[in-house]
């Protein structure tokens, strides 16, 4: 009996990790794109389930993701936990990769998010390291964005204009994932791809945690400790969350362990 997926219960609605690694994710995501066909990628973290739960839109809009990584080290434990493990896969790590994926599938990229000076920097970083890529658009939208309004239609127009296949988008949550289910109905032939700081991170306009944090399982702190007014009551709604998600992935973990005595 293969293992099922990993699923979190948020607010009423059940959030899945369909791509459990990397390599599903390159299958999936080359698939498309050479097929021409879009799709919407989120990436899973505490914090979006804490927003998942506070908000019912965010829900609405999640469930129009069509794939879901594993953003955040809980998330992995979570699933180690319920005998339905994924692996983890950032977004911020996604960026460079996703970009040599489309340049072998030939499909040019759009870069939405942050500023213009960002955006510049970005695009230069990725065009060294993904040989072949074509970058289509670098959109940069106002402070205040707004993706459900006229704003946001007119990214996708811009978008859809400028012969972008995907689209990495920087805007943060849940302003990315928005924007990336109106961009399924809207424009289906487009992946948008939500990467929260990547951007930034590759044009050193914010400063990643230390590799060593990282494998640590510490970026959290580290960001925390960087810009506390900002981070400390979000990172405390996402350890509330905790013993809860920990009792649910045991239950998971006890029905899957009965079903297999039971198969």
């Amino acid at each position: 009996m293969s293992e099922p997926p990993m699923t979190f219960r948020a607010g009423t609605r059940d959030i899945t990790v369909n791509i459990p690694d990397r390599a599903a994710l390159e299958a999936e995501v080359t698939a498309r794109l050479r097929a021409g066909r879009g799709f919407a990628l989120a990436t899973l973290n505490l914090d979006h389930l804490a927003k998942l739960g506070r908000d019912p839109g965010f829900g609405s809009v999640y469930a129009a993701q069509d794939l879901v990584v594993a953003d955040g080290n809980p998330v992995v434990w979570l699933s180690r936990l319920a005998a339905r493990p994924v692996a983890l896969v950032p977004g911020s790590d996604m960026v460079i990769p996703l970009a040599q994926w489309a340049a072998a599938a030939g499909a040019p990229v759009a870069l939405v998010g942050s500023t213009d000076a960002v955006l510049a920097r970005a695009r230069a970083a990725i065009e060294a390291a993904a040989p072949g890529v074509t970058i289509a658009a670098t959109i940069a939208p106002p402070m205040g964005f707004d993706p459900d309004g006229p704003e946001g239609d007119a990214v996708l127009d811009a978008l859809q204009a400028s012969g972008a296949r995907l689209c990495l988008l920087a805007l943060g949550a849940p302003r990315q994932e928005a924007l990336a289910a109106r961009g399924r109905r809207r424009a289906p032939e487009l992946g948008f791809a939500s990467i929260g700081a990547g951007l930034d991170f590759l044009a050193g306009a914010q400063r990643r945690a230390p590799r060593l944090v990282r494998m640590l399982a510490l970026e959290w702190l580290w960001r925390m400790l960087g810009n506390p007014r900002r981070l400390a009551l979000r990172y405390a709604r996402c350890a509330a969350l905790l013993p809860r998600l920990t009792l649910d992935a045991w239950r998971l973990r006890r029905d899957h362990v009965a079903a297999l005595r039971a198969g």
